[in-house]
């Protein structure tokens, strides 16, 4: 089994679209309004577009994605008081779940957008009407820094993680 993680580009949308519509299936049952859970092929070709999107092939086929989103962007959708990386369009193939592969495809981007983007943490939003997600993400390193009552879509959260980059002391010193 060969892995490799890449950039995304135009002619992955439709593997893409339907890998995030399958791993997105138990989010439209919950009755959540996450984007990427009613994509269309539109919408992840602008994502790719406008986005650092993200995929995990193994043996050539696609298996996961995440994309990584600039602050200014992300304020067009959601109230975001932060200049840090945001995640989202997170996704996995049901069929590869449990096996560690989105946990390595988050791993790898959570510190390629720290290192691009010349930040110490990256941020990402779901809701706590999710069974598992904020539980996930905390096992993850992610803490709650902001919470929004959405009433029927229940509390939104806002979570950051912390990013250590390997620099020593002496060396972030020297950066400034």
């Amino acid at each position: 089994m060969t892995e490799e993680i890449r950039l995304a580009t135009l002619a992955d949308a439709p593997a893409i679209l339907d890998l995030t519509l399958r791993a997105y299936a138990p989010i439209r049952e919950l009755g959540l309004s996450f984007p990427a859970a009613t994509a269309d092929l539109g919408k992840v070709e602008n994502n790719i577009r406008r986005q650092r999107t993200y995929v995990l092939l193994v043996d050539g086929s696609i298996v996961s994605t995440v994309s990584i989103s600039l602050p200014e962007w992300v304020r067009q959708v959601i109230e975001y008081p932060f200049e840090l990386p945001f995640i989202w369009w997170f996704a996995t193939d049901p069929e590869y779940g449990g096996k560690g592969i989105g946990g390595r495809l988050l791993d790898r981007v959570e510190e390629l957008a720290c290192r691009e983007l010349n930040s110490d943490a990256v941020t990402l939003s779901t809701s706590t009407r999710h069974p598992w997600l904020v539980d996930m993400y905390k096992r993850r390193g992610y803490e709650t820094v902001k919470e929004t009552d959405k009433g029927e879509q229940g509390i939104s959260v806002i979570m950051r993680k912390a990013i250590n980059l390997g620099h020593t002391e002496s060396e972030k010193e020297g950066e400034h």
